[in-house]
């Protein structure tokens, strides 16, 4: 652990190096970096659960669980924390005052123990497989319960976490409790040294996100600012390299289908603007969704969603749904958010942070997977020229997620114990709290 801290101290510089860059491209970055060293506002006279989910996609897939254990142990306070601004303003939007938040610090011993005296959780739940060999550590200490829940691990983080092998296995001695997703990602981590009586196979969290039927009726109403008659592709999440690829395929698309209307979602919001620009001098009539009034012109030929928390009415309101990291090496994103919509779902040879998912989805006739974007062209025509093809395979992806439901309900059945000891130490009327969302 100490040859990790020295390491951490190292990496310091290059981290803030990275907020300062990240945010000339999106200025939230340049907010509340005192939380990040561990000065977050003291919540004073509350029981504290406290619960990490990274970024957007673990705030999505942990919002049933933050729910769940809220209603559970009424009497106690939920914090979420976050690393990315983007993640904040989802458990923003999907919570508003019901939870706190704030980012977690640096994993540096100071800045842990600063946020841990601020905070005083009495249970720590970390979403998915996260490296904080000094924050883990710090709990242990302080003897609070750690569950770690919607655990996986890709090959690449496997090969990664094997390199630090001690570190790693001291890190995950420090859980209570791990529910992971698959059966392949438990028997991974038992090959990092992990306690067999330690581990849970829940499934994913992912499986059991709830899509209101206001989503649905957005998407419709999306479609009809769109063009009710117009084919839609959505790119969605995509990476840098992967948009110049998704245009390259939609030139040789309108050839064929000269009204069809892309929309470009990039993962990071700092990246709206470049993709704009790179759409424009492909020769696209572009407009951004956060400038856009009323009815989307014919005339348009690229939409950029450039607005935070509409992904999922993008998906509802498209034929065909492109899901990005996966035309590079980045391991996918979730493709599980298109299927909840009944979206037929394509997506590159690199899913490899998707492996279980994205072979479902194929297995079942969900999705289909390309090589490049010549592949993603006719995969996108095939869907296009065959409507009962593409609503076959949206009813495939309704399908799997319906079949899969129940990982939420296995995740607290694991956490049961816990939830229950907490619950019974809780007492009500503490106080009040002096902190915001």
């Amino acid at each position: 652990m100490r040859l990790w801290s020295i390491v951490a101290y190292l990496l310091l510089p290059y981290a803030i190096a990275g907020l300062i860059w990240r945010g000339l491209r999106y200025p939230p970055y340049w907010k509340r970096w005192p939380e990040r060293f561990g000065y977050v506002p003291p919540i004073r006279g509350e029981r504290v659960i406290w619960i990490h989910a990274v970024s957007v996609g673990e705030v999505r897939s942990a919002a049933a669980l933050v729910g769940a254990i809220a209603d559970r142990l009424p009497r106690h306070r939920i914090l979420v924390t976050t690393m990315t601004p983007t993640g904040s303003e989802q458990v923003e939007m999907l919570f508003g005052e019901r939870v706190l938040h704030s980012y977690l610090p640096y994993d540096l011993p100071d800045a842990v123990a600063r946020f841990l005296d601020r905070v005083k959780p009495e249970l720590a739940i970390i979403a998915e497989t996260e490296f904080w060999p000094n924050l883990f550590r710090a709990c242990v200490k302080r003897e609070i319960p750690l569950h770690i829940v919607n655990a996986r691990l890709s090959p690449s983080s496997f090969r990664g976490y094997m390199m630090a092998g001690r570190t790693v296995r001291a890190m995950f001695a420090s859980a209570d409790l791990i529910c992971a997703q698959s059966s392949l990602d438990a028997q991974r981590l038992r090959n990092l040294g992990v306690d067999d009586h330690l581990l849970k196979v829940t499934r994913n969290l992912k499986f059991d996100v709830e899509v209101p039927e206001t989503i649905r009726a957005a998407g419709q109403q999306l479609r009809e600012l769109w063009g009710a008659s117009r084919p839609v592709l959505i790119g969605a999440s995509t990476h840098r390299g992967e948009e110049a690829k998704i245009l390259s395929a939609f030139t040789s698309l309108r050839r064929r289908y000269p009204d069809l209307l892309l929309v470009l979602v990039p993962r990071h919001p700092e990246r709206f603007a470049s993709v704009a620009r790179l759409s424009r001098r492909r020769g696209f009539t572009t407009e951004r969704k956060s400038m856009l009034a009323g009815s989307l012109p014919a005339k348009i030929n690229v939409l950029i969603g450039d607005t935070m928390g509409e992904l999922h009415k993008f998906y509802a309101a498209s034929d065909v749904a492109f899901v990005g990291g996966s035309f590079v090496r980045h391991g996918g994103q979730n493709p599980l958010e298109a299927c909840t919509v009944g979206v037929p779902v394509i997506f590159g040879p690199h899913m490899f942070h998707f492996e279980e998912i994205s072979a479902l989805t194929l297995e079942l006739g969900a999705a289909r997977q390309v090589a490049d974007e010549r592949a993603l062209v006719d995969a996108v025509a095939l869907y296009l020229d065959q409507p009962e093809l593409r609503r076959a395979a949206g009813e495939a992806a309704l399908a799997l997620i319906n079949d899969n439901h129940g990982s939420l309900e296995r995740t607290l059945d694991a956490m049961s114990r816990q939830l229950a000891a907490t619950a019974a130490r809780s007492r009500p009327g503490d106080g009040v709290l002096a902190s915001r969302v």
